[in-house]
């Protein structure tokens, strides 16, 4: 069953890179007492992730940290080595978390998977972006198929 307004998320840990290494990041956690910006992508280095999805959320981060984000993180299903050479291409620097979720997990917990593997994938996120509040997710944007409208940073920033 997909997650809805007003879910809690599932207390799934996930990674992200430093320096030492890669580190686990409890979603529950991370959203304890914050506003956070979510976002999926499909995959690390492809054409609409990589040209237009990531780089809104960098260009507009301080925006949405300005209307009251907490913390902008990027998750998708790929492992925290992809992702952070993902982000250091792409230079998310610190503005944009980069999330790994691995194994799919967060991302069937909360029943937003798509099957890639008629394009060599595997299983995958779909693309959307939500707002969570403590927790609590206040907004959820699923995008249709491969489009790119309700789920861009310029389409969040109308709502916070």
């Amino acid at each position: 069953m997909t997650i809805q307004v007003g879910d809690k998320l599932p207390q799934i840990t996930v990674s992200t890179m430093t320096d030492e290494g890669p580190k686990p990041v409890s979603m529950e956690e991370l959203c304890a007492g914050k506003k956070v910006v979510l976002f999926a992508v499909p995959g690390a280095f492809t054409p609409t992730c990589s040209v237009q999805h990531l780089p809104g959320f960098i260009t507009n981060a301080g925006g949405l940290k300005d209307k009251g984000a907490d913390v902008v993180a990027c998750i998708s299903v790929n492992d925290p080595f992809v992702m952070a050479a993902w982000g250091k291409d792409r230079n998310a620097g610190e503005d944009v978390l980069m999330l790994s979720d691995g194994n799919a997990e967060f991302t069937s917990a909360i029943g937003l998977e798509m099957d890639g593997s008629g394009f060599g994938l595997g299983t995958r996120s779909q693309r959307y972006a939500m707002i969570i509040d403590d927790g609590v997710v206040s907004t959820l944007n699923v995008e249709n198929g491969p489009a790119l409208d309700v789920s861009s940073a310029e389409a969040i920033l109308k709502i916070l």
